[in-house]
């Protein structure tokens, strides 16, 4: 018989519990277990008054951004309409059936004010960190390191050729991404290359086509991961250049170990990591095994030598060739000692025109020169060390666990909807990306630590 569903007067009175409704399987209940935001409004109290109307719990507006980088809902007007029909998230952030969500402005308001002053995103992150390694998921041996160009909220009409003079006193433009801009122009990041475009939106934003395809303006987010499970140590926004990623490992290295008293035995990363100074900063200055292919571009395409043929004499100080002539700095004594150190960090060693002019292997070495000459770097014993560790197992064994950094930014881009910012400016960029971060450490968390559903059998009897 068909059924109809019963229309009379409606109940007048509910018994309903959150707990009971929520399965205890579901995803926030596990991160729940493993969040602990006891301490948060100890970090927050000098950015609050002491006197005045008590304002919206800073820990509801955490726990909602948690659920709402969790979920991929990047909107906090959607999130807002989430949070007040979604039972899970409610009781995620300690909501009742009857207690009130807050309005999506508050969440502008304090993430450009209190939360960006007081660094509240860090300080979570770090705090993520610290559970993590509570559980043991970080062993601190192999650290892999990777950047990923995330677009900004610039459009491309609204980019400017760098060399074309702008007025940015100009009042349309006066939001907080352009004066956050001029507030860094100082800056040795800034200074060091001059973008072709500048985008009048958000001009620390970086006009690149590093991905494929049209160029954009964009940041970049760079991951230290620890490479045992996959924890994201140190997360850092760039400008979507080269150097500055590369120059954000150094950062993001120091940091650690100033915050978490780690030193890793090995770092991974692609060649883009491989340059002369990296290679040394790593072995000489932090004594760390660089698992990186070596920036070298003095391999020759066709049948002449290329530099690997001649054979390094340390204790003379100089090259020799095939033929047993010897390729030096210097040929006679100076008064004033000169290091012969080039801008570009290297010192050229020369062979000379007697040798050079008379030898047999002349068109096979330097057929266009009248000398063979070879530019070393000063940092050429780094870059043999990594040479040495890159014919190693252990350096194969590397190039398959850097993976795990490019997995994080397919999950940071395709299930947490992180392909595009919402904030500007590189601040708003570093809040977007370290929020995001934390809540990727906290799935990995929860997924890791939290007990499974029980296994048919093994129960204790009835």
């Amino acid at each position: 018989m068909m059924g109809h569903q019963a229309s009379g007067q409606e109940r007048l009175f509910y018994a309903f519990n959150l707990e009971d409704v929520v399965p205890p399987t579901h995803l926030l209940r596990a991160i729940d277990r493993c969040l602990d935001l006891k301490e948060l409004h100890q970090h927050l109290a000098k950015h609050y008054s002491h006197t005045g109307r008590p304002s919206i719990d800073p820990e509801l507006m955490i726990r909602m951004l948690i659920v709402g980088y969790c979920y991929g809902i990047r909107s906090e007007r959607r999130l807002c309409e989430e949070v007040q029909l979604n039972l899970a998230y409610r009781l995620f952030c300690r909501l009742g059936l009857e207690d009130a969500v807050p309005d999506h402005s508050t969440f502008s308001k304090n993430r450009h004010g209190r939360f960006r002053a007081s660094d509240i995103f860090r300080w979570l992150f770090d705090e993520v960190v610290r559970r993590c390694m509570a559980a043991g998921l970080v062993k601190g041996e192999g650290f892999a390191v990777d950047a990923s160009v995330v677009a900004a909220d610039a459009s491309r009409q609204r980019g400017v050729p760098a060399s074309e003079a702008t007025d940015w006193s100009n009042p349309a433009l006066s939001t907080r991404a352009v004066r956050e801009y001029l507030e860094a122009l100082d800056d040795e990041a800034f200074e060091q290359s001059v973008p072709r475009r500048i985008s009048l939106t958000d001009p620390q934003s970086r006009w690149t086509a590093a991905p494929g395809g049209p160029a954009f303006f964009a940041y970049s987010t760079n991951y230290l991961i620890d490479t045992e499970h996959g924890v994201i140590l140190d997360v850092e926004a760039t400008p979507a250049h080269r150097t500055a990623e590369v120059d954000s490992t150094k950062t993001m290295v120091d940091r650690v170990e100033e915050r978490f008293d780690i030193i890793p035995d090995r770092l991974i990363g692609d060649t883009a990591y491989g340059t002369a100074p990296m290679l040394a900063w790593m072995v000489q200055d932090k004594g760390i095994e660089p698992h990186v292919p070596v920036w070298d571009r003095t391999q020759r395409k066709d049948d002449s030598l290329s530099s690997s043929d001649f054979e390094w004499d340390g204790e003379a100080n100089e090259y020799r060739c095939p033929e047993g002539h010897a390729l030096r700095s210097e040929r006679r004594m100076f008064k004033i000692e000169r290091t012969h150190v080039t801008k570009a960090g290297t010192v050229i060693y020369r062979a000379s025109n007697t040798d050079c002019g008379k030898c047999a292997m002349k068109p096979r070495c330097c057929p266009n020169t009248p000398m063979r000459k070879i530019a070393r770097s000063i940092h050429e014993d780094a870059r043999d060390v990594a040479r040495r560790i890159g014919a190693t197992v252990q350096y194969q064994r590397s190039r398959h666990e850097r993976k795990k950094v490019e997995v994080l930014f397919a999950h940071l881009k395709r299930i947490l909807k992180i392909n595009r910012l919402r904030l500007r400016g590189l601040t708003g960029a570093a809040d977007e990306f370290t929020l995001a971060a934390a809540v990727q450490n906290l799935r990995r968390l929860a997924m890791l630590t939290s007990p499974g559903p029980p296994v048919q059998g093994t129960g204790a009897p009835s």
